[in-house]
């Protein structure tokens, strides 16, 4: 039976998971890598270790799951994270580690280029807001404070660029994640030249930006051999995780939004037409020629609990992270929407939409003497998703829905789940426990559009089924709009705050 393999290159792991050309999940694997925080605001991580995870967790997964039933791999399906840059030598060879997303040493050269006037036509022409995360950005600084690198950089590649490079021989980068970068102007499709004098960059120094549905050259012979896939099995460049997601998740058109619900999170529509927010709010990513993913993303979801998780929950197996947030979750689940007053605000590694500061800093307010551990557990989620509800507050000044599809690791947990539908006041879609996660489905989608299985990916996002099962509750509604009045008070209140412990930290 013939089957399509999708590779999801995330944040801090590698996912593999298989469809029969039904849609039909085969099975699913994930193999996770570290990344490095060698100093306040750097995020890193090594190249090799990522690829050699992908090529480990690929390899078992074929022979564990896919040969022995005797499938037949006709097509492999790429997506990945965002916003990474990675120099490599003229030899291909990687100059030190990648910087990923949540990578904030560029906020001097991206505070510096929002505040004038070519940032704003860059938002314009690029769809990126100007921010630290951004490749732009990033690279900026390397031109401006590691000048050995940059000049010993024959080019600068994203993550996944690198990978699938390793694989092939071919450089490429697909519309998703180079609309990411900043440096590319999503109307014309080309590596914008008023972004690349800025970074100091030729074009030749990036990869060749192409279509999501390409396919680059075969594998390499020892990759074909050592993985056992025929030479015709076809390789798709694929696109960015949150395109990705919101695919899989069914979104496509007016009156509906997804919600990402990882270590990182956003909230996004899709349309044919570009989001233009007047305080560069919102991204505006190409899915495909002429549609857009528009949104804005969080840097703080996933990880702010499992960093709360692994400092003050009991964990009675070594390592067990999964069950000590079960049991965060319980306790949680006895608090009173609002946490009687308690008020925390997520911004552990910096904020991207809607306030965009890369110093902003974690806090918990309106503590008092009755406040007991549960009270910190609840307050700590519903200040993550508070966030959430920022962005789409900011998303729907430009485009209205009446309902949510939630997805990704945390979106498997009710008490998130209600919790969206409360805040939001709208209902809140979810896919089945046991299906596969938005990411890989949308994936699969792209490869059997590509394979005329679709007509389109509008054709293909109509098949996803979800089930509407949270509804919101009014009156805890009243109660979140109440304390997401402060919190959004607080989040700009403190901006000097912010900036005066982000400079101690920095001479520390």
């Amino acid at each position: 039976m013939d089957c399509i393999i999708t590779i999801e290159i995330g944040t801090g792991s590698i996912r593999v998971a298989a469809f029969d050309l039904t849609g039909e999940l085969l099975g699913s694997s994930k193999g996770s890598y570290p990344t490095f925080h060698s100093r306040p605001d750097y995020s890193e991580q090594d190249p090799e270790q990522i690829f050699i995870t992908l090529l480990y967790m690929l390899k078992n997964f074929l022979n564990e799951k896919i040969y022995p039933k005797n499938h037949k791999v006709v097509s492999i399906c790429f997506s990945s994270a965002m916003h990474s840059v990675l120099a490599i030598n003229k030899n291909g060879v990687p100059i030190g580690n990648a910087i990923v997303w949540s990578d904030n040493r560029a906020k001097k050269e991206a505070g510096d280029l929002r505040a004038s006037d070519i940032g704003k036509q860059l938002y314009q022409m690029t769809g990126t807001p100007i921010h630290a995360m951004s490749p732009l950005n990033k690279i900026t600084w390397m031109k401006n404070n590691n000048r050995e690198l940059f000049e010993a950089a024959h080019k600068f590649l994203s993550i996944k660029t690198y990978i699938i490079e390793q694989l092939t021989g071919e450089y490429v980068v697909d519309y998703s994640v180079a609309s990411a970068t900043g440096l590319l102007n999503i109307h014309t499709l080309q590596w914008e030249d008023l972004a690349l004098e800025r970074a100091g960059l030729k074009k030749s120094m990036l990869a060749d930006a192409v279509p999501v549905f390409y396919a680059p050259k075969n594998l390499k012979r020892q990759y074909q051999t050592s993985l056992g896939l025929p030479e015709n099995t076809k390789l798709l460049v694929g696109s960015s995780d949150g395109c990705m997601a919101t695919l899989g998740a069914g979104v496509w058109g007016d009156e509906k939004a997804t919600v990402t619900l990882e270590e990182s999170g956003a909230v996004r529509v899709v349309g044919k037409k570009v989001l233009q927010d007047e305080q560069q709010g919102l991204f505006n990513y190409v899915l495909t020629e002429g549609c857009y993913v528009s949104g804005g993303p969080t840097n703080n979801a996933g990880s702010a609990f499992e960093w709360f998780a692994t400092q003050f929950g009991d964990f009675k197996k070594v390592f067990d992270l999964e069950d000590c947030i079960d049991d965060l979750l319980s306790e949680a689940s006895r608090v009173p929407a609002g946490s009687e007053g308690l008020i925390f605000l997520p911004y552990l590694q910096g904020e991207r939409a809607p306030i965009w500061n890369a110093n902003a800093r974690g806090s918990y307010f309106g503590l008092n003497i009755k406040h007991e551990q549960r009270h910190f557990i609840r307050a700590t989620i519903e200040g993550i998703l508070f966030a959430f509800y920022n962005i789409g507050k900011t998303l729907e000044r430009h485009r209205s829905f009446k309902s949510l599809s939630a997805n990704g690791t945390y979106a498997a947990y009710p008490l998130w789940t209600q919790m969206i539908a409360d805040m939001f006041n709208k209902p809140v879609s979810v896919k089945l426990n046991s299906g596969p996660d938005s990411v890989a489905c949308g994936a699969f989608l792209v490869s059997a559009t590509e394979m005329g299985l679709f007509n389109s990916l509008e054709q293909a996002a109509q098949k996803v089924k979800l089930l509407e099962n949270f509804h919101p509750n009014g009156q805890h509604h009243e109660t979140y709009m109440k304390l997401f009045a402060i919190f959004e008070r607080l989040s700009t209140k403190l901006f000097d705050e912010f900036e005066a412990i982000a400079e101690l930290q920095q001479h520390s």
